[in-house]
């Protein structure tokens, strides 16, 4: 068997690791970065504005105070991490935390433009090529009180290089958080295995057992879930085959066992009167057991043949609108000598004079002449059947009662299925071809209604069908 399901979900869980791993490397990386920037810039230029709005700013006059700033500045500076200067107008450095104080030599940056920040609080680079590495800068102006022009600028400047160290901190986490988290999610492969993949092989055991011809394999899923019923529905499907296939070997040896008696009494028959066995005055008598015999073939080929066509497409019933007491009436009255030899009597009870219904005139015939046949021939000498018609919840229902033996509590659900016999010794039923009742049950199935029997043993049997009232336009 190729474990292909299992791969594929493998290879699922694989991709997802990578793609997951993925994210977290650019995605997150990517937005943690802008989050880190955005809030360092937003720190240092409040701290920017704080310091040249400052007390300490107000005393920047003259050389003399600068040492003084310088001092507090480098401070801040070496609390905050960062480098701050002390600028004049004209881009000259005045002051840098980074470096040893000194007014012996001054920094300026050629290409200072305080208007370079009018677009932004803040810029990432190396601060108009000052510094060799990349930065991010700040700029707050030192404004005088009396017309607010700037005299100068606070700027600090904040290397990338600790924030990457900073932001690949916080990524390490998240990668063990990952990790930790992929890891847990390796129970859902175990849970996979347990849940869904054990019982799928199993299934897929017991399916190829089924295609192999062993149906009394038994799957072993004890799951209350779709696997589960799914198992105990092949289970069941097994079971269903295997019995349909001892009804299929019960069939063909019914049909040999029928086909075979009157064929060996027409050879007997036949080669007793070749060889003079059977002298000519006598073989009148015998030849009409032949006869007798054929017509027995006859009426068993023709009864297949009409199980067939319900087999094959169904049966194309030729619906009509009719009178079904006239049908019955008409239907007992070819009965007469039968029910005269047997001294067996009839009574018809019908709830209307007319009583129309929407059937197959002819095939309903042989639903009603099966079942006097049947009555007739299970009823004791003596006593009568009974046939009513009564309507009932836009339905007619048409009853065929015996006093006869009665049908065995335990054979009651086969008496539909083909060649089955009450009597296993096929004594009071030899004529029978035991295709009777499935005929009958296929007909009344074909017209889309329903057929049930109530019997007892000794006391008799009741078969009621139902048929469909016309329709009303």
């Amino acid at each position: 068997m190729k474990k292909r399901l299992y791969l594929k979900f493998i290879t699922a869980y694989i991709c997802f690791a990578l793609l997951s791993f993925a994210a977290v490397t650019l995605i997150t990386s990517h937005l943690l970065q802008k989050h880190m920037i955005k809030s360092k810039t937003e720190a240092m230029y409040q701290e920017a504005n704080k310091i040249a709005a400052g007390r300490l700013m107000r005393s920047y006059r003259d050389d003399t105070s600068l040492l003084d700033i310088y001092t507090n500045l480098s401070y801040l500076s070496s609390y905050q991490n960062m480098d701050i200067w002390l600028m004049n107008t004209q881009g000259e450095i005045l002051l840098n935390t980074a470096k040893e104080y000194t007014t012996e030599t001054v920094e300026s940056l050629t290409d200072f433009d305080p208007t370079a920040l009018s677009g932004s609080y803040y810029i990432q680079g190396s601060f108009f090529g000052h510094f060799p590495n990349e930065v991010l800068s700040v700029v707050a102006p030192i404004t005088s009180d009396s017309n607010y022009r700037a005299k100068g600028y606070i700027a600090i400047h904040y290397d990338m290089a600790k924030l990457n160290t900073e932001k690949n901190d916080y990524l390490n986490i998240n990668y063990i958080t990952f990790v930790i988290i992929l890891l847990l999610s390796l129970l859902l492969l175990l849970a996979f295995t347990l849940v869904v993949y054990r019982p799928i092989t199993k299934l897929i055991t017991g399916a190829n057992e089924f295609a192999a011809g062993n149906l009394n394999y038994k799957l072993t899923v004890d799951h209350d879930d779709e696997l589960g019923y799914l198992a105990a529905f092949m289970n069941y499907m097994s079971g269903e085959v295997s019995e349909s296939s001892e009804s299929q070997r019960k069939f063909v040896s019914n049909v040999s066992h029928d086909l075979r008696s009157p064929l060996t009494s027409i050879k007997g028959y036949a080669e007793a009167m070749l060889d003079g066995t059977i002298p000519p005055e006598m073989q009148e008598k015998y030849l009409n057991i032949v006869v007798s015999e054929t017509e027995r073939l006859n009426k068993l080929s023709s009864s297949l043949l009409t199980l067939n066509k319900f087999d094959d497409k169904g049966s194309m019933l030729e619906l009509c609108e009719f009178d079904i007491n006239e049908v019955i009436r008409d239907t007992a009255t070819s009965f007469e000598g039968t029910f005269h030899d047997k001294q067996v009597g009839i009574e018809l009870t019908f709830s209307e004079e007319v009583q129309p219904v929407y059937a197959d005139l002819g095939k309903i015939q042989q639903v009603l002449y099966n079942l006097i046949d049947n009555a007739i021939k299970f009823s004791d000498f003596g006593t009568s059947i009974y046939i009513d018609v009564t309507e009932k919840y836009e339905k007619v229902f048409i009853s065929v009662k015996d006093m006869g033996e009665g049908i065995p509590k335990a054979s009651i659900s086969k008496v539909w299925e083909r060649f089955y016999k009450t009597d296993p010794s096929r004594g009071k039923d030899k004529k029978g071809t035991g295709l009777g009742l499935a005929i009958t049950k296929e007909i009344i199935q074909a017209h889309k209604e329903n057929i049930n029997v109530v019997s007892t043993e000794g006391v008799g049997s009741e078969f009621t069908f139902s048929l469909a009232k016309p329709r009303e336009d």
